[in-house]
């Protein structure tokens, strides 16, 4: 069976590996496809869907965004139109509201001595900055032992650098893909730790605004938990997709297309997904 991978971080956002080597990683590992899903951009997808031409690997392009409702959520979107005028712009808010953030983290660690340049940090990092980043320069200058722990310590909400973001609300996440011509897909559901009836609240609120999809099959989720995905996405007409939320040495565990050790999507919703995407463009 062909197998594939749609959860995909590079160096574009918070993973440790650039577009080009997922693709090299990917092709090695004897996957047929995969999505660049990094978050709140698409930088990265012209370099992985070139170097998968090269490779005779399928990419397609993707984004991993953040919302609300009650919780954070994740909507993934994949086969978008980047230039889109309004995706393009809730991008761009996107990027002036984390960097206002994130300064205001420099600015507090700062003043308390720790050497936090957030243009050195975009320099050294990339151009799409998060708390994981901040973890690990605090790791690299001896302030914590681990990622993990800079967060208990020192970035978590309660703590004393953090900072709340603002976020598109979740009906703009959804509508802004749609309006690229994306497959908007709720992703890992059970990170919300909401019962049945919430999770079905969320996903029909979604689809009022356009959902396409349910991330079925996830990095750590039993067999019993993705047929209960499974079935939910059956139930609402919604198309299943998974991936292993790669992210390199930032999340050591999960491998590529494998996850920590047994995830196996399979082609079928790869194909499915680029289908209704080419439907959403006419």
């Amino acid at each position: 069976m062909k197998r594939i991978d749609l959860h995909i971080h590079t160096t574009a956002s918070d993973g440790t590996a650039s577009p080009s080597e997922v693709v090299h990683i990917a092709k090695e590992a004897g996957l047929s496809a995969i999505a660049v899903t990094d978050h709140d951009t698409c930088s990265g997808c012209a370099e992985a869907i070139a170097a998968g031409r090269h490779s005779g690997l399928e990419v397609i392009p993707g984004i991993e965004l953040s919302t609300r409702y009650g919780v954070t959520i994740h909507i993934l979107g994949y086969c978008m139109r980047p230039e889109t005028r309004n995706f393009a712009a809730a991008l761009d808010w996107i990027v002036q509201e984390r960097d206002e953030r994130n300064r205001k983290m420099c600015s507090l660690m700062a003043a308390d001595g720790i050497h936090a340049d957030y243009d050195v940090m975009k320099v050294k990092y990339g151009e799409v900055i998060g708390r994981p980043n901040f973890g690990q320069m605090l790791v690299e200058q001896g302030y914590a032992e681990s990622v993990q722990d800079a967060f208990n310590r020192f970035i978590e909400k309660g703590q004393k650098y953090y900072v709340s973001r603002q976020m598109l609300s979740i009906e703009r996440c959804v509508s802004v893909i749609r309006e690229a011509g994306g497959v908007p897909v709720i992703a890992h559901p059970f990170q919300y730790r909401m019962d049945d009836g919430r999770l079905r609240q969320l996903i029909e609120h979604c689809m009022d605004n356009g959902l396409q999809g349910l991330e079925c099959r996830y990095t750590g989720y039993s067999q019993e938990q993705s047929d209960y995905l499974l079935q939910l996405a059956a139930e609402y007409h919604l198309l299943p997709t998974g991936g292993s939320d790669y992210h390199g040495t930032n999340k050591p565990r999960i491998a590529l297309g494998f996850g920590d050790g047994d995830l196996n999507v399979p082609y079928e919703y790869l194909a499915a997904v680029e289908e209704l995407a080419r439907r959403n463009k006419l």
